[in-house]
């Protein structure tokens, strides 16, 4: 809800319609992160960016991608060559107009945004171009390896259950590619859906579950201690791994906006033990508390 002093939202917003998440609450587990090691070993990798057009809608950061709200959404909605059906979920967006540039995190889909076209939350928008203008021209592209406000957290949706469970990943900095379920001594991949929930169709029994996922640069972190319990998130302490894997290559990405290739450090020298609450990638990005404050759109993100 917006409040009366927020000018009446354009016409072109009137067709949207969201799915949301519930609020849940904070539980403790266990985590454990890993650096997968890129074949370039490069620290910084060159950045697509797209030329197009931006609007603004009135978003709270839920939406498609079944996020919470925030009280400060600097978020972006993707057309749906750009969302590629919830893979682009939880990534970032450098964003420059007319006034500046902003950071963003994908949070939502535009039906009606073709290729180009980004929908962007009000506060977003307000910071690069007059919000009475309603469109402004924007170039945009993908962050690679952005700090995150906080650590990695998990959601167990509503309606899991030994037989059938969903989880929703946030704080992953860039989208992830993958997520596996470790069952019987063996990794089960889990499917995704276009709502940013992975899926085991066939449950897990009732827990507590070691999930291992894997983000678009390569990166890969396992949580461990995930309990069934439906409509709570919970946020693992963070213990860094000293090791590295073997290259992990996420999915073929289908726009501009999208086509980065991200680049993390060579390796973490030696393995740390961190505290609840402190963030995963504790060797690649730090916390911040205004992720749009940090990079800009320069074609190079280190």
């Amino acid at each position: 809800m917006v409040d009366d002093s927020v000018p009446a939202v354009p016409w072109w917003r009137g067709r949207r319609t969201w799915v949301i998440a519930g609020a849940g609450v904070v539980v403790a587990g266990a985590a454990t992160v890993a650096l997968v090691a890129q074949a370039s070993g490069a620290a910084c990798a060159a950045v697509a960016a797209t030329s197009g057009q931006a609007t603004y809608y009135a978003a709270d950061g839920s939406g498609n991608c079944s996020f919470d709200k925030v009280s400060e959404p600097l978020v972006v909605a993707l057309g749906n060559a750009e969302y590629r059906a919830g893979a682009a979920c939880g990534g970032y967006l450098d964003v420059t107009g007319p006034k500046g540039t902003v950071r963003v995190k994908v949070t939502d889909r535009c039906p009606e945004c073709a290729a180009g076209h980004i929908d962007l939350s009000r506060q977003a928008f307000a910071r690069i171009g007059d919000v009475s203008a309603g469109i402004i021209k924007v170039t945009y592209s993908q962050v690679a390896n952005p700090p995150v406000p906080g650590p990695m957290t998990v959601r167990v949706k509503e309606g899991s259950s030994r037989y059938w469970l969903a989880l929703r990943f946030d704080n992953t900095s860039n989208p992830l590619a993958s997520a596996e379920l470790q069952s019987g001594g063996a990794w089960k991949a889990l499917g995704h859906t276009d709502y940013n929930y992975w899926i085991a169709e066939s449950g897990a029994g009732n827990g507590p579950f070691t999930v291992r996922v894997t983000d678009t640069a390569g990166r890969r972190t396992t949580l461990s201690g995930i309990t069934l319990t439906p409509g709570t998130v919970q946020r693992p302490g963070a213990a860094a791994a000293g090791t590295t894997a073997a290259k992990t290559t996420g999915p073929a990405r289908t726009s501009a906006a999208a086509s980065a290739v991200a680049s993390p450090a060579a390796s973490l020298a030696a393995a740390a033990e961190g505290s609840f609450g402190a963030p995963l990638e504790l060797a690649t990005t730090s916390p911040a508390a205004d992720p749009a404050a940090t990079g800009a759109a320069t074609g190079r993100h280190c």
